[in-house]
């Protein structure tokens, strides 16, 4: 009997959640994604060592040694992802520089000439950058560049517009920090087409839809199958190993989701920088997510940085 993974796959582009090369290699997705806490828990792992040594080897003797070595750390592990995915890899700019736009643009030019130096062209790579104002005008630049971007931590319906009038390739609208946000804060839990991170994808979805936008819809940060079956047809969806095998072991057909297909509520609007950002504050949990998102980030690049420090200094 078909799997609900292979089913899903016959309406849905399935992306890995990961920098585990192994469980990549083991479920053949056609695209992956990595952020700096999934980084931070590869560099970890004994298997990614040689990588990090290299990072710092190919870092050495530069002013800033330690961010260089985490860029090439981050290449590295997204080129070795290349070579078992047909698609594509996203690699996320430094979260510290998420209300830098100047700075944004310059990192990902960076990481875009690492990855050609390492033999992966362009049209392989997703820079992804937090959805803020600036992250989203960086990300318009770059787009005009050819250097296709992935917006990550939406969680508001005016970060989607936005990211859509500025012509990103693809952004990430979080299901599972927006279910964690409205499950803690009513004292109960959701299920199906009633969870607040599945309607809010299926409302962006329908309003690209309706509106015309070729920027592609990817559903990210899943707590459960339900969530993923709730949006089975949407451009893509982004799955942990865990969730992506939990699909594969269970049996049963899956059909494109209702929710992803009804009537269009929202008009057209473009919002300029006032308008964004007193729509966004106007969304409580998107607030409060985005920053938390950030931060968290943050922390993890941070202590990427501190590993690799210790390995340099104990190399010497």
């Amino acid at each position: 009997m078909t799997s609900k993974l292979d089913s899903l796959r016959q309406h849905t582009l399935i992306v890995a959640d990961t920098g585990d090369i192994d469980a990549i290699r083991t479920l053949q997705p056609v695209d992956a994604t990595t952020n700096p806490s999934l980084l931070l828990k590869a560099a970890q792992q004994p298997d990614y060592a040689h990588l990090l040594d290299r990072a710092l080897q190919q870092a050495s003797g530069s002013y800033q040694q330690i961010a260089d070595a985490c860029d090439h750390f981050a290449v590295a592990v997204g080129s070795e992802i290349v070579n078992l995915v047909p698609g594509r890899v996203s690699t996320e700019v430094d979260a510290r520089l998420s209300f830098d736009r100047q700075a944004t643009v310059d990192k990902a030019r960076k990481l875009i000439e690492l990855y050609e130096q390492a033999g992966v062209t362009r049209d392989r790579v997703l820079i992804k950058i937090a959805a803020t104002w600036e992250g989203i005008q960086a990300a318009a630049e770059l787009e005009r560049e050819g250097i296709q971007c992935n917006l990550t931590l939406l969680f508001s319906f005016a970060q989607a517009q936005a990211c859509a009038d500025a012509g990103v390739f693809l952004i990430s609208p979080f299901v599972g920090r927006i279910y964690d946000w409205y499950k803690q804060r009513e004292g109960r839990d959701f299920q199906g087409m009633e969870d607040p991170g599945v309607q809010s994808v299926a409302r962006i979805f329908r309003y690209y839809k309706q509106h015309l936008y070729a920027t592609v819809v990817m559903g990210a940060s899943f707590r459960n199958i339900g969530q993923i079956e709730s949006l089975c047809g949407c451009d893509r969806l982004t799955i942990s190993p865990a969730l992506l095998q939990q699909l594969a072991d269970e049996p049963g057909p899956l059909e494109p989701s209702a929710v992803l297909v009804s009537a269009c509520e929202d008009e057209r609007e473009v919002l300029d920088e006032a308008g964004f950002r007193w729509a966004h504050n106007e969304d409580a949990m998107a607030t409060e997510k985005l920053a938390e998102g950030i931060r968290a980030f943050a922390v993890d690049q941070r202590k990427l940085e501190r590993l690799l420090e210790e390995r340099a200094g104990s190399a010497v």
